[in-house]
């Protein structure tokens, strides 16, 4: 092997000058028929490739690749990716470091958030607010207000016809240039939704119903989805606007779906899907993209799994840092500061459940989130007490889950007790999290 190859090989790469590379890629254009054109920091090989008859392909087909070398362009990548099948496109980012590149299937996520919006726009109105400043809106999706249902949340999800017109849209947005009906908006990437195989789905009895009224009772809601069929409901779980209706048989879950979306509920017109069941280990693990460390459990006081021995708490103070230390279950710890209220700043109401998670610092407020965002209904806190041999009062918390879609419960108590109430629930929330 020769010694430019053998630095490729280890991720190295070989220096080239501006015009050894653009001879080298022209060469690759020339080679494959392939066109390449550059813009908003990418640079985009195909799409299509020449030839090709028929739509682009479908959601799925594309993967990321990072940690590409500075050093490597489309003349050496091309090569490696096309040893896996037939290239469509390809978008090399101009800005990379790394030796050893990852690839992973593209989430291919075609839907921004869009918060801030004023809660009195309609959706036609800011559909066409959307594809005034963006292209390749599809659709957008607006919820009313839960107890106003004339007005929307406060926020929308735009749906584009691909990832790139997504993430063009997103670039377009970001810079707080448009400022639709004279409000700053907030841009993001929409949470993808949860996938569920089709076996598991095909199983499901539960429908989840949302855009009810606050004062519809769960009796009016069994009453309701009875009607087509007397005594087909075994039970309803209702949370503020939204439901979940449990059903003796499937065959009658998928029946009620098909007649009861769109009906009206005290004046609230429903939108009925089958329910998602949520694997919660799984669940806990992706949502904090795998951070969580079997040394974690050491920081709770955990016997340790080589000596038998049991580690200490340690002060209150040390909560913080199990939390948000090296071995956290959840991201870093966002930047906790104050800043000044100046005259004239902007205040915008916003539900917690809106911003990232990193905005949390507590294991509390984490807990709390991850329910919500699995649509479990909220934790419970049950507390209980004892007395040391000093005549201290110690306290510890068990805590209940209820995973509403599929019936299940779990129960989570940590081993240790503390001497307030805080920290109590702070630890009994952490372990919990990491026993999801």
């Amino acid at each position: 092997m020769h010694e430019e190859n053998k630095a490729a090989a280890n991720g190295c790469g070989k220096i080239r000058s501006g015009a050894q590379n653009g001879a080298a890629l022209l060469a690759l254009m020339e080679k494959t028929g392939y066109s390449m054109v550059q813009q908003n920091g990418q640079r985009k090989f195909g799409g299509p490739p020449p030839g090709w008859e028929g739509p682009p392909p479908p959601r799925g087909c594309e993967v990321f690749v990072g940690k590409i070398p500075r050093d490597m362009y489309e003349d050496e990548l091309v090569p490696v990716f096309e040893r896996a099948g037939k290239i469509y496109e390809l978008r090399l980012m101009m800005e990379f470091s790394g030796k050893f590149i990852g690839v992973c299937v593209s989430l291919d996520n075609c839907r921004l958030f869009i918060g801030a919006i004023p809660k009195d726009k309609k959706k036609e109105e800011i559909l066409n607010e959307m594809k005034k400043v963006t292209e390749g809106v599809v659709d957008v999706i607006v919820y009313p207000n839960a107890t106003d249902k004339t007005k929307n949340r406060g926020f929308a999800f735009v749906e584009y016809e691909s990832h790139r017109a997504a993430a063009m849209a997103r670039r377009r947005l970001i810079p707080g240039t448009f400022q639709p009906w004279g409000h700053t908006i907030q841009v993001d990437w929409a949470d993808p939704e949860k996938v569920v195989d089709e076996e598991t789905m095909q199983r499901v009895k539960v429908l989840y119903v949302r855009n009810l009224m606050i004062s519809t009772t769960e009796d009016k809601i069994k009453a309701e989805f009875n009607k087509f069929k007397p005594g087909v409901v075994e039970r309803v779980k209702k949370l503020r606007d939204y439901a979940f209706v449990h059903f003796f048989h499937r065959e009658d879950a998928v029946a009620a779906m098909s007649v009861m979306n769109g009906k009206c509920i005290d004046g609230a017109s429903i939108e009925v899907t089958l329910a998602k069941p949520v694997n919660k280990e799984s669940s806990w693990k992706q949502h904090f993209n795998g951070q969580i460390s079997p040394s974690s459990e050491n920081l709770l006081g955990f016997p340790n799994k080589e000596d038998g021995t049991q580690k200490s708490l340690g002060k209150p103070a040390s909560l913080s840092v199990r939390l948000n230390g090296q071995h956290s279950p959840g991201p870093p710890e966002v930047e906790r500061s104050t800043y000044p209220i100046f005259p004239g700043i902007k205040l915008t109401p916003i539900s917690m459940y809106s911003l990232k998670l990193s905005h949390f610092s507590s294991a509390v407020m984490h807990l709390d989130y991850f329910c919500h965002k699995n649509s479990w209904a909220p934790p419970e806190y049950c507390l209980y007490s004892t007395t040391s041999q000093d005549g201290k009062v110690l306290l510890v918390y068990k805590v209940l889950i209820s995973s509403i879609a599929d019936d299940s419960q779990s129960y989570f108590m940590p081993e240790k007790l503390c001497t307030t109430v805080e920290d109590a629930k702070e630890l009994a929330a952490q372990f919990t999290l990491l026993h999801l």
